[in-house]
């Protein structure tokens, strides 16, 4: 009797040493899947600031060179009504 007890206690502590073993396992692939998902996390982080930077830079230059337009079409538009001003001066005579 006292063997089976004993051969009992032994296959229970085999049985929770092999649960023991197989929840390490589990944890380990987990730990390892989560590992890949941050990086890939933090590599896609990465790719969207330098899109994010570059369409700040691109979107300053588009506005320098939209000032930059608007300032040449006033220039543009006076030089226009000092034309036609003369035009009329010289209709007008």
């Amino acid at each position: 009797m006292e063997a089976a007890a004993r051969s009992e206690a032994v296959d229970s502590a085999e049985d929770s040493l092999a649960s023991l073993e197989d929840r390490i396992h589990r944890i380990v692939e987990v730990v390892d899947r989560l590992r890949g998902e941050r990086d890939a996390a933090l590599s896609e982080l990465n790719v969207v600031r330098n899109t994010a930077a570059t369409s700040v830079s691109e979107t300053q230059r588009l506005r320098q060179e939209v000032e930059s337009l608007r300032a040449e079409r006033k220039l543009v538009r006076a030089r226009i009504e000092k034309l036609l001003g003369q035009v009329e001066t010289l209709s007008g005579t």
